[in-house]
């Protein structure tokens, strides 16, 4: 909720009007392994709080856009931060997306930045789970006592989204595909 990036641990925290509450869920099919989130607002939301929500949503979108094969990883990578930074918004570094596939998190590891040096070329048959994890404030995040919840470090919120996605010989295939919630920004 609200500034807890992922990882969160059921509590009596009650949710409330104004909160925002991310979903991250998996799903295992015949061996093969799903992974999709969102976050959902309650009620209604601070203006910066949408905005929040609809850039990191579109941000995922803006990845998806560059998996395809025969493009670097570095820049479907690199297409969350550059989509969010210009509004004022900071993505999460120690926490990233990953491939997936018979087991939750497979090579390679996918960030929501361009990483430095050579990033492995996508190909036909490679599945990503893309999740960008965006913050109103700073990028820095740090665990909670608990060992688990992981949440940003200056209190302000932080939205999560995530497909599952299969790279093609044409577009990209959304596996976790469902409606959007948000319109760009």
């Amino acid at each position: 909720m609200n500034e807890e990036v992922v990882h969160g641990i059921g509590s009596d925290r009650v949710i409330q009007p104004g909160d925002i509450v991310s979903v991250d869920v998996g799903i295992v099919q015949n061996g093969w392994i799903g992974d999709n989130a969102l976050t959902v607002a309650v009620g209604e939301v601070a203006p910066e709080t949408q905005r929040l929500l609809a850039a990191t949503e579109q941000s995922l979108y803006e990845a998806i856009s560059h998996a395809r094969a025969g493009l670097r990883l570095a820049e479907l990578c690199g297409a969350v931060e550059e989509y969010v930074a210009p509004l004022g918004f900071t993505v999460v570094r120690e926490f990233v997306g990953h491939g997936v596939g018979r087991d939750l998190h497979e090579e390679p590891q996918v960030p929501n930045y361009r990483p430095q040096g050579k990033t492995p070329i996508l190909e036909p048959g490679m599945t990503l789970a893309i999740e960008p994890m965006v913050n109103a404030g700073v990028a820095r995040v740090r665990i909670l006592d608990d060992g688990w919840t992981v949440v940003t470090e200056d209190g302000k919120p932080s939205a999560h989204f995530e497909h599952t996605v299969l790279i093609t010989e044409g577009d990209p295939e959304i596996l976790t595909d469902r409606p959007r919630l948000w319109s760009p920004v």
